[in-house]
């Protein structure tokens, strides 16, 4: 009889040893899922503000650059004398170029952070500052009132491909 509560008292040790072992690994993986699971929402909120912040930087010098094509149409208006509107043109186009470098910049970052919709309307957006800036660099070398209906086109295709951007990245940070 002796030896057989020895073998019962081994063998509820060692099922009680085992069921340690068990549940201490179950723990273990527990504790990594949820360190992964928590890593991951730390990763797309990272994500998140890091493509916010693209955002927000090429809407801020895609304003500025609007801002500088809206003073041209203030020079075509307000300045009658054609030397004085050509000088102040040749202002806001260097104006333009110096704009031009941080928004490149800034639309760089927005394609790469993503996503690809998002990358695609900012590139647009670019793509309309160069013909607009064209424009009117072909509006000071003489381009006449052509030149100039042209650029009222190309800034007003501007400013839609930047309102597509803002709805682009609306949707974007809501899809994240």
């Amino acid at each position: 009889m002796g030896d057989s509560a020895m073998w019962v008292a081994a063998f509820t040790g060692g099922t009680a040893v085992f069921a340690s072992w068990v549940t201490n690994l179950g723990n273990v993986r527990a504790t990594r899922v949820q360190a992964e699971a928590s890593a991951q929402v730390q990763h797309r909120g990272h994500v998140r503000e890091l493509r916010r912040l693209a955002y927000l930087e090429l809407m801020e010098r895609a304003h500025v650059t609007g801002e500088l094509y809206r003073r041209v149409l203030d020079a075509f208006r307000e300045i009658s004398d054609p030397c004085q509107q050509l000088t102040r043109l040749e202002e806001l186009r260097l104006e333009l170029r110096e704009a031009y470098a941080p928004l490149m910049h800034r639309v760089r970052v927005v394609v790469l952070e993503g996503p690809s919709e998002t990358a695609v309307a900012a590139q647009a957006v670019l793509d309309a500052a160069l013909k607009a800036n064209r424009c009117l660099w072909r509006i000071t070398q003489g381009g006449g009132a052509a030149q100039r209906a042209r650029f009222d086109e190309v800034r007003e295709s501007y400013l839609q491909r930047q309102e597509r951007f803002v709805e682009s990245a609306r949707a974007a940070m809501e899809a994240s």
